[in-house]
């Protein structure tokens, strides 16, 4: 199969997967599914085995772009991006949270409010976006194995995310967001069919894709609350370790 058009259906798969993840139901409830722990830990481990090592060769591309001696004091620039990316998606959960928090004290309602939600969505469709546009590009240069282990990690985040979103947002997710991010993704890969972005663009955005990933995994894991599977979240990581170091 071409290698575009494989990346097409793949792109088409990730969208589909945030319209059809909230029919899911036995992913939902307390404790946490054990499958949605396993694709954390899928997420997670395609992070540290194959984006950071992208990480050290975009290191190099930003500082050629950059210049020496151009900014000193931000000697790993993609790592500094990959802390923007974890803190930025740190402060939209913490935003949620606390809307949440607020509209539940003040009218019942368990959701929060309309600027945090186009907050969200829009910093979500960004990132999906960019997914879309990697999986394009990506697979032009590599081939099918990076449109099948990338698009399969980032598929299964898809869904972990989707679940995230639709507690905070609850019918405004439904109604709207998901589309939402659905469209971002196959923009994003139409993007990359049109063209290239520069390099070291591609580079920074990828430190702050490889954050992002991160804390939107953890948050979902971490809260005593959820009861999440450690067990489940480690084989997730263990297994598909195992296969991207088989690859």
């Amino acid at each position: 199969m071409d290698d575009r058009l494989l990346s097409l259906l793949m792109v088409a798969t990730l969208a589909v997967a945030h319209l059809v993840a909230g029919q899911l139901r036995f992913l939902a409830g307390i404790p946490r599914s054990v499958w949605l722990s396993m694709a954390g830990g899928v997420s997670v481990a395609y992070v540290f085995v194959h984006l950071v090592p992208d990480l050290a060769e975009g290191q190099e591309v930003l500082a050629e772009a950059l210049g020496e001696g151009l900014l000193p004091f931000l000697e790993h620039h993609v790592y500094l991006l990959a802390l923007v990316g974890l803190a930025v998606f740190y402060g939209l959960e913490r935003a949620a949270i606390m809307s949440r928090r607020q509209r539940r004290a003040s009218s019942g309602e368990d959701a929060a409010g309309r600027g945090v939600f186009w907050l969200h969505i829009a910093m979500f469709a960004a990132y999906n976006a960019l997914i879309g546009y990697l999986l394009q590009r990506g697979g032009e240069a590599d081939g099918a194995s990076f449109v099948l282990l990338f698009g399969t990690a980032m598929g299964l985040h898809f869904v972990v995310n989707d679940f995230g979103l639709r507690e905070h947002h609850k019918d405004a997710y439904d109604r709207i967001g998901r589309w939402v991010l659905a469209v971002a993704i196959l923009l994003g890969w139409g993007v990359g069919l049109a063209g290239e972005i520069p390099e070291a663009a591609r580079a920074a955005l990828l430190g702050f894709l490889a954050g992002g990933v991160v804390l939107n995994v953890l948050k979902e894991e971490l809260p005593e609350e959820r009861e999440s599977r450690f067990w489940a979240f480690a084989l997730g990581a263990a297994a598909y370790t195992a296969l991207l170091l088989a690859l």
